[in-house]
């Protein structure tokens, strides 16, 4: 498996770029910004992208979406509870002083427990409300990776405070999904440094009960 993280745009969103090794097919998560150094990946591998998932519908992780798709022809895929949050794109953009992207056109909508592919490559979409009512985590069983969006950060959780937020959904996501990985799945959070389920549940203090 390719896997190579590359932190976007001015908020350093952690774009993931994951390839199958023999089809070379690929999938792209949250290119927020900087496609261009999304494509020199792409590149450098010689990966041909099938899907473009997006975990939340926040400015900083769908920003180069349509971008990307334009120069790659892949579907986006996103949960339709964030649908509404997508159109505030103007909104988020004022919040964060920033120039306001395209709109961003979805393909298909995104439900838990669907599994998604490329290649050989299979992942697992949970859907973890609490950041927005359409945050999701994509969970590879096989290499017992955790791509967790803004749900799950090392030492924290997502920000309940802005539009869709819930602090009493996202502890019952956190507790009711993510913990229920197992304690070796390395963590790759939207922001910041990888971490591991069981360094999280042992530390963390918002999954403390």
């Amino acid at each position: 498996m390719i896997h190579e993280v590359l932190p976007v745009g001015p908020l350093q969103c952690n774009c993931s770029i994951v390839g199958d090794e023999t089809t070379r097919e690929a999938m792209v998560i949250d290119p927020g910004d900087d496609i261009a150094n999304v494509l020199a990946i792409l590149q450098k591998h010689n990966l041909t992208v099938k899907q473009i998932v997006i975990t939340h519908a926040h400015i900083d992780h769908v920003g180069g979406a349509m971008k990307l798709r334009r120069l790659t022809g892949a579907p986006i895929l996103l949960n339709e509870n964030d649908y509404a949050l997508l159109k505030m794109l103007d909104v988020q953009a004022a919040w964060l002083r920033m120039d306001a992207p395209e709109k961003v056109e979805i393909d298909q909508s995104l439900a838990h427990a669907q599994t998604l592919q490329v290649g050989s490559i299979v992942s697992n979409v949970l859907h973890t409300p609490g950041h927005t009512e359409g945050s999701v985590c994509l969970y590879f069983p096989t290499e017992k990776k955790l791509i967790a969006g803004d749900t799950l950060f090392a030492g924290s959780i997502g920000r309940t405070d802005l539009p869709g937020g819930s602090f009493q959904k996202i502890i019952s996501s956190l507790k009711g999904h993510l913990l229920a990985l197992p304690d070796e799945t390395v963590v790759y959070p939207g922001h910041g440094p990888v971490t591991t389920i069981g360094e999280e549940r042992e530390s963390n203090p918002f999954l403390q009960d």
